[in-house]
């Protein structure tokens, strides 16, 4: 027995090299996982980037089977859903994943950001993957939105409606208006089959593949300068004789068995979520979308999924519909620009003063409270606090190239530390 498994191992390993002289197999498993030294003081807040690809593969595999069901007609589209969810086996699983998975993606995606934002993840020589990253969270909210019409319910419909008509705030340039702007992205005079056709188009493949390109650049301009790590210590300056990070280790198996860990706690909450609060009461799901869209019944509240409710708070906090849209608009892109606003020495919070730590926490509670706002009524009082909460989100972007250079910052460790 022992000679034909000696036989197939080597006929094994002949495919193997036969296959890795035409494919990069074995180089790309050096480069980015065996070979690939990650700082070796990574904490919790490293498990976010696992997780998001973890939900992003999620997502591509749960909605192929969603488009098997699922009917891209205003006339059909409901009751394809309710078909999906009642007859098909597993439908109601896989639809809940499905839409859970899109809440669980910008929880992880939110929460990489802050990270980003603690240990300066954005900073030299990191600017380009910052860049990237931002460009992923664009690209995820125009494919949650066009996702979430759909179901067509009517807070699919009416939610269409609104954030469509917001393009209509544009002034008339010449060679564009807002009117025509509107009417082009309708695809019709007002939100009906048309728009359906082509936002399920846009949905399924144009921004998916855009997704995927954009987080293939993500990940090699990451290998390419290496991770950062939570006191913003450049690892690779520091090597052994035979050039390997001193402060370094193989991301495969070390990371990738604390991933995995990660991953089952994260799948063990998602789990729950899916089985006992699928709708997270109203807040992942809102009722108003389980009644079929009618253009004829306005929904008492018509407001954004939670992920988008921080800048639909922004938008209700300025009385102007265009100077509303320009200040929304303005909220993301000022994202953009944190690596050229940041001028502090340091990267890492542990090592920043007072002002930088209070300032992300002000920051961090002003876009949480921001959120909160998006959900309510939209009363007078909830206005006015929208207002100062939006004030205090840009008050931290505008002030942060001044305080970042004139506080006082602790020493930064020639070299990583293994605890804070």
């Amino acid at each position: 027995m022992a000679r034909p498994a000696s036989s197939m191992r080597s006929q094994i390993t002949a495919l193997g090299n036969w296959v890795d002289k035409r494919l990069p197999v074995s180089s790309f498993w050096r480069d980015h996982l065996s070979e690939y030294y990650a700082p070796k003081n990574f904490n919790f807040w490293y498990f976010f980037g696992s997780l998001a690809l973890l939900v992003l593969v999620n997502q591509i595999i749960t909605g192929i089977f969603l488009t098997m069901q699922y009917k891209p007609s205003a006339a059909e589209a409901f009751a394809s859903v309710e078909f999906i969810m009642r007859d098909v086996p597993m439908g109601w699983l896989i639809r809940y994943m499905h839409s859970t998975g899109a809440s669980a993606f910008f929880i992880v995606i939110y929460l990489h950001m802050f990270r980003a934002l603690l240990y300066g993840s954005y900073r030299t020589p990191r600017e380009l993957i910052w860049i990237f990253g931002m460009l992923i969270y664009v690209v995820l909210m125009a494919e949650a939105f066009m996702g979430y019409v759909l179901p067509w319910g009517q807070m699919s419909y009416w939610g269409a409606q609104v954030i469509i008509s917001l393009f209509g705030a544009i002034p008339d340039l010449g060679f564009i208006s807002g009117e025509s702007l509107v009417e082009w992205i309708r695809g019709d005079y007002s939100v009906s089959d048309a728009t359906l056709n082509r936002f399920f188009a846009l949905h399924v493949i144009a921004l998916p593949l855009a997704l995927l390109l954009l987080v293939m650049l993500h990940l090699t301009a990451l290998h390419q300068v290496g991770s950062n790590n939570p006191d913003g210590v450049e690892i690779k300056e520091h090597k052994d004789p035979d050039g390997k990070p001193i402060d370094g280790i193989p991301f495969h198996p070390y990371y990738t068995v604390k991933d995995i860990f990660g991953v089952g706690m994260f799948m063990l909450l998602f789990a729950f979520i899916i089985f006992y609060a699928p709708d997270g009461g109203g807040l992942l799901l809102e009722h108003d979308n389980f009644v079929p869209a009618d253009p004829l019944v306005t929904p008492e509240h018509i407001k954004p999924v939670w992920y988008f409710t921080p800048f639909f708070a922004i938008l209700k906090a300025i009385p102007d519909k265009l100077g509303g849209v320009a200040v929304m608009g303005l909220a993301i892109v000022v994202l953009f620009l944190l690596p050229w606003l940041d001028r502090s020495p340091v990267k890492s919070i542990r090592y920043k003063g007072w002002i930088s730590k209070i300032s992300l926490v002000v920051f961090s509670i002003s876009f949480v409270r921001l959120g909160m706002l998006g959900i309510g009524e939209g009363t007078p009082a909830e206005l006015r606090e929208s207002q100062v909460w939006t004030a205090l989100y840009f008050l931290f972007f505008i002030t942060m190239p001044f305080f970042s250079r004139m506080e006082k910052t602790k020493p930064v460790p020639e070299r990583v530390t293994s605890s804070h």
